[in-house]
């Protein structure tokens, strides 16, 4: 018991040494010269980095453009999760009902979470072309006008929005397939001997009980917007008149075509911010839906 003392704590940090080792070099080391990066004026290629306090700070809330990013960014992620959360609901209620050939199905609705999202850009963008895509083409053959789609600033972030929710709503799917097996079927089939109707039973029965799914993917879909980069980049390149510039690409477009560095860990940070207080709060709501649950 002595030497369990002694050297269990000690043996207990060797364990989590071949985690930790990566951890610190490829998050905590980068996140704290992030930090320190956003202290300085530097522009990736002087060797001086410049130190400046709190003025990337200063000039980035004074910058009406980062407002701007910050509700594209916010509008694309209700926009996206909403959206996702729903269809993936309605799709397993859907799917888990089926038979056979209800694994092809499946299989169809999650290529698209496991296609890259570069490749599923390009092809919605020939779709979105306004003169010979195929959004136009239905539009056209059902009597309306053709849209002007990614070329206008009203339609652009509805775009984007649409193209991450077709890649994004059959993982979602998959989620809710498995929590919807573990509704036990003994409180449906009471609720049912009861009189309660479909609706009845789905709200009060198997909402609540597939409700901590759907906490994690309230999380996880709000960071995977807060991330999305490569089907704006691809779509859009934050435009037109910033309508689809984000908060991440903002970082990218003040670090790499601006090469205003600090100006860009400071976007980096914030949105790190967000994304932290955002899932504290998310995660804070979860448990006590839960506690009431119980």
């Amino acid at each position: 018991m002595k030497k369990f003392k002694r050297w269990g704590e000690p043996a207990a940090y060797f364990y989590v040494l071949p985690a930790m080792v990566p951890l610190t070099l490829f998050w905590l080391a980068p996140m704290v010269y992030i930090v320190y990066l956003s202290f300085t004026d530097w522009d990736f290629m002087s060797p001086v980095k410049t130190w400046v306090g709190f003025e990337n700070y200063k000039e980035l809330f004074a910058n009406e453009e980062f407002y701007k990013a910050l509700k594209v960014t916010l509008l694309f992620g209700l926009g996206m999760v909403i959206p996702t959360m729903t269809g993936g609901l309605a799709l397993a209620l859907i799917l888990s009902r089926q038979g056979r050939g209800a694994g092809v199905y499946r299989a169809i609705l999650f290529s698209p979470w496991v296609t890259p999202t570069v490749a599923v850009s390009i092809v919605w963008s020939w779709i979105f072309e306004p003169r010979s895509g195929l959004a136009n083409s239905i539009l056209i053959g059902l009597g309306a006008d053709g849209l002007p789609w990614l070329q206008s600033s009203k339609w652009a972030l509805l775009c984007v929005i649409i193209v991450s929710v077709w890649k994004y709503v059959g993982w979602a799917m998959v989620f809710y397939l498995v929590a919807l097996q573990g509704v036990p079927k003994d409180l449906r089939e009471a609720a049912f001997m009861d009189g309660a109707g479909e609706w009845s039973i789905f709200k009060s029965v198997t909402l609540p009980l597939i409700s901590p799914t759907s906490f994690f993917l309230f999380i996880i879909l709000w960071l995977q917007s807060f991330q999305a980069y490569d089907q704006i980049s691809i779509l859009t390149q934050g435009g037109p008149s910033g309508s689809t510039r984000t908060l991440l690409y903002m970082y990218y477009q003040s670090a790499f075509d601006s090469f205003n560095v600090g100006e860009a860990s400071a976007v980096a940070l914030v949105l790190v911010f967000i994304s932290a207080l955002f899932s504290l709060v998310s995660v804070t709501m979860s448990r006590r839906s839960v506690h009431y649950l119980q």
